[in-house]
Formats: structure tokens, C-alpha cells, sequence
């Protein structure tokens, strides 16, 4: 993915009317665009019953402390997420399709799953290097199937790791990493660092559940911990810190250095380092040196900045320096609620944690040449198969472009821009909500999603799809091979 943060844009005003998705869409796609919503109803016949310690499937912080009522088949009221989670729960049945859709003669045409998968299957069985994108939003019990299926096909496959946490990924395999789970950071850490990161916003009940605010075993609560913000800019989540680093733009490798020097006993013999000035830079190293256990939440701040994954490399290395002095540990802060395991399950299976290439028939890993982003707008695949996820809202303008024009299979349970420039959309329950299934917290510990309520009627989950998808491709290229 291109650096983006730091470079410098005009805007200027103008009349012209703001595009809707759809004419966007439209704009750099051949496919007619067609929007498919519904509304889903429970079943009236169901009875009320509450069901306890819930697994939220939406951010990485994976609560497991949800209440949930169910009434006449559907999710009645919650008690426990946050804003975000809410609304996850609430709202999981709105822009749903319940019926696989195939384009033919350029429109959608409401098929059975026994054709879309047929369709799908045939996609993916005659493309010469296909792409398998998505998986952070599904179970890894689909995830190992997704594998299976890109050995079969010969592709890529990849997850939402290439736009967010790759860096981290790639530092952590240069020079290992210092971690803890987040129970531990809770009844230990009288250090809290966010560097790059708003957990206020993104992860709502982290600070409260996990981290800054939490009331742990050893530490009492906000009033026994320092808090210590580094960003670009004042957010929410520094009006709580006791200390706030602005560091400029893309400098965050600098301002790590340094720190870096301070532990090592060395002196900073200019006035500032990234914009920072040298005391503030002498107190934030002094208050990590002196802390009991410290600990540094990081996000796409520090991943998605130039740098990259050296900077990654260099803040890891800052907590092995600290090491010598005292318990210090580093966290990414993960987004979808299963990107962990998505690494997690391609590392165990393949040996990559992501961007991995089957086409010579072993594995390999070259991210920025194998990544999904990269694969796409160079143009080299030649069908898509996306699961869970929405690249077309996501993904450079150039990429997009390309994956309008190639042959595409979306299993999703709901509609997306993606899913508009699809040539088949296969509808699926919702994990944590309508199916069980294994995932990853942030922090890498594994928790079972539950079942809350029952899918609607017919829909089929992600695992019976791709276990369905699997054995049909596998019998398209065992006949194509005779």
C-alpha cells in the first residue's frame, strides 16, 4: 500500500454534485451496478431467552462479558458492548440479501445455492492465477478451508492485514516481539503508551476493559497508572494521557531512536527530535524506564506511516532495551475481530502469515509483490473470490478498477460495493451472531464465538459455502486434468 499520510493536498471548491456509490462505482466498471437491499424478520414463533457472556464479533478487542436478549428470533437488546458493538448486534439484519445471485446478461438473477456455487466453482477452477481476499470477519475453521481452496486454484490468497497491520507482521518476523495478554496488561501495567492509535474511537472499551482505566488485581485503576499518548494531533484519547507527544508526520522512526538513545544512557545533543522537544522526549523515556510494567498499544499510526515496518522494528526493540530496566511489553491494536486469526491460521497452515502465492504449488510470501493490493493493480490476476470483506470501498482507485473488470465471487451475509461489482454474490450467516466459530482476540488468545440466534431461513453458513466450494473445484480440476 502507498504512504499516503503526510502528503500534502488542495481542495478546492466546486458545484459539481457528490457522486453516490453506486454512479462511483459505476464510473470505472463495465458491470452494471445494482443495489440489493433487504430487511430481515425473526421468527414469530420463537420464544424470549437471554443468553450470557457473548463473544462481540466486531473489533479486535473481542469482549466476551455481552449479554443478549433474544425475542421472536431476533436480537432484542444488548447489554454490555460498546457504541460499535451495539450496533453490530442491532443492526446485523439491515442491507442483507438471503438469496445467491448470478449476473447474467449483465443484471443479477436470483439463483439456488447449488448454481452459485456451480458458477463460483467454474470461476475459480478455469482462472489461470485467481485472488482469495478477505477472511478477518469470518471463522478460522473458514479460514482453513480458504487455504485449501487457494492451493487448489493455485492463487493468492490474503487478508485485511495488507491495509492495516502488515508491518507489524514484518517487523515482528526481523526481530521477534515482547508481549502479554491483555488480562496481564490489565492487573499489571502501571504504564500505558498509545502510539498511533485512538482507542477511544476504534476500540471503545479497550481503555476500560483492558488498559488505561480498567481496575486490575495489582493496579487499582486510572489513578495507579501513567498514561502517555503519541500522535499527530490532539484526539480523544489524549485528553486522558498525563502526557501528550506531538510528533510530526512520517517521523515516528526518529522519535523511537531517540527514546531508544536515552535508554541506552546515550545524550540527544539537539533541541528536538521529530518535532518533539528534547525534555519531553527525556521525561516519556524516564517514565518508562521507572515503570513496574509498561506497556505500548500501537496502530495504523505507526504501521501506515513512512516507515512501515521499520518502525515496527525499531519500537520493538525499543521494549527489548526497556527490558533491561523493567517488565515492558508491545501490542498492535487490531481492527476486524478475527485479523489475528487470519494470521494466526495462514501462518500455522502455510508458514505465512499473509500475501501468499500457491501458484507454483508451495507456499511463498513476498509482500509487495504477492499482496492483493499489489497482485490487482498490477493487473496479474485474472478472477477474485472475495469472503468477508469489502475492498472495493477500500482498495486504491486502480485496484478496484481491475477488480471490476475480472470475474468475481462474493460470500458475504451482506450487500457491499464489492458485492455490486460482482458477477456472483453467495449470502452467508454472520459469525458470533448466526453460526459459531473459532477466533483470535488481539492479543492472540482463541475464543469461541457463539450462536445467538438462528440465520434466516435457507442461508447456509461460511464453512458449509467453502466446504460445498472446495469439493466442487476439486472435482472440476481432477476432471479438467484427465
Amino acid at each position: 500500500m502507498p504512504t499516503l499520510k503526510g502528503i500534502k493536498a488542495e481542495v478546492t471548491p466546486t458545484e459539481e454534485q457528490v457522486k453516490s456509490i453506486s454512479e462511483l462505482l459505476a464510473s470505472f466498471s463495465s458491470k452494471p451496478v445494482e443495489v440489493k437491499l433487504g430487511g430481515g424478520s425473526g421468527d414469530p414463533q420463537s420464544s424470549e431467552y437471554v443468553v450470557n457472556d457473548v463473544v462481540c464479533p466486531f473489533c479486535g478487542c473481542t469482549c466476551d462479558d455481552i449479554q443478549v436478549t433474544v425475542k421472536d428470533g431476533a436480537i432484542a437488546s444488548v447489554k454490555g458492548p460498546c457504541a460499535l458493538g451495539t450496533s453490530k448486534f442491532l443492526n446485523y439484519n439491515k442491507e442483507r440479501v438471503y438469496k445467491p445471485m448470478v449476473r447474467k446478461g449483465g443484471k443479477f438473477v436470483e439463483v439456488n445455492y447449488d448454481e452459485a456455487i456451480e458458477e463460483a466453482a467454474r470461476i475459480l477452477a478455469s482462472a489461470k492465477y485467481p485472488l482469495l481476499y478477505g477472511w478477518s470477519s469470518t471463522s478460522n475453521e473458514a479460514m482453513r478451508l480458504g487455504v485449501e481452496l487457494a492451493e487448489l486454484v493455485g492463487g493468492v490468497v490474503d487478508n485485511t492485514a495488507v491495509v492495516c497491520h502488515g508491518p507489524t507482521i514484518l517487523g515482528t518476523q526481523q526481530v521477534g516481539v515482547v508481549t502479554a495478554t491483555l488480562g496481564q496488561i490489565k492487573n499489571r501495567a502501571d504504564l500505558i503508551i498509545y502510539w498511533g492509535c485512538n482507542p477511544l474511537y476504534a476500540h471503545p472499551r479497550h481503555t476500560v476493559r483492558y488498559s488505561a482505566m480498567a481496575k486490575g488485581k495489582y493496579v487499582e485503576g486510572r489513578k495507579a497508572r501513567k498514561v502517555v499518548v503519541v500522535d499527530v494531533r490532539p484526539t480523544p484519547t489524549s485528553k486522558i494521557a498525563d502526557l501528550f507527544v506531538k510528533v510530526e508526520p512520517g517521523m515516528d522512526y526518529e522519535l523511537i531512536t531517540a527514546l531508544r538513545m536515552i535508554v541506552k544512557g546515550h545524550t540527544i545533543e539537539v533541541d528536538e527530535v521529530a518535532g518533539v522537544p528534547r525534555e519531553t522526549i527525556e521525561k516519556m523515556a524516564d517514565m518508562m524506564m521507572s515503570a513496574k510494567f509498561g506497556v505500548l498499544f500501537f496502530g495504523m499510526g505507526l504501521t501506515m506511516t513512512q516507515g512501515k515496518g521499520r518502525n515496527i522494528e525499531e519500537a520493538i526493540k525499543l521494549v527489548q532495551d526497556l527490558n533491561e530496566w523493567t517488565k515492558f511489553v508491545l501490542l498492535a491494536m487490531r481492527g476486524h475481530f478475527n485479523v489475528t486469526g487470519t494470521n494466526a491460521v495462514m501462518a500455522w497452515l502455510t508458514g505465512y502469515p499473509y500475501a501468499i502465492d500457491f501458484s507454483r504449488g508451495f507456499p511463498r510470501s513476498n509482500p509487495g509483490v504477492t499482496s492483493s493490493t499489489d497482485v490487482l493493480v498490477r493487473g496479474e490476476v485474472d478472477a477474485a473470490l472475495i469472503v468477508a470483506s469489502d475492498p472495493a470501498s477500500h482498495f486504491p482507485k486502480r485496484a478496484v478498477e481491475h477488480l471490476s473488470k475480472i470475474p468475481t465471487v462474493v460470500i458475504d451475509p451482506r450487500w457491499s460495493p464489492t458485492a455490486a461489482i460482482a458477477d456472483v454474490f453467495i449470502p452467508t450467516t454472520y459469525v458470533g451472531i448466526e453460526e459459531e466459530g473459532t477466533i483470535y482476540r488481539m492479543d492472540k488468545v482463541p475464543l469461541r464465538a457463539k450462536k445467538i440466534v438462528e440465520p434466516p431461513p435457507g442461508v447456509l453458513s461460511d464453512v458449509e459455502v467453502l466446504e460445498r466450494l472446495v469439493a466442487r473445484v476439486r472435482e472440476l480440476k481432477l476432471k479438467a486434468a484427465q
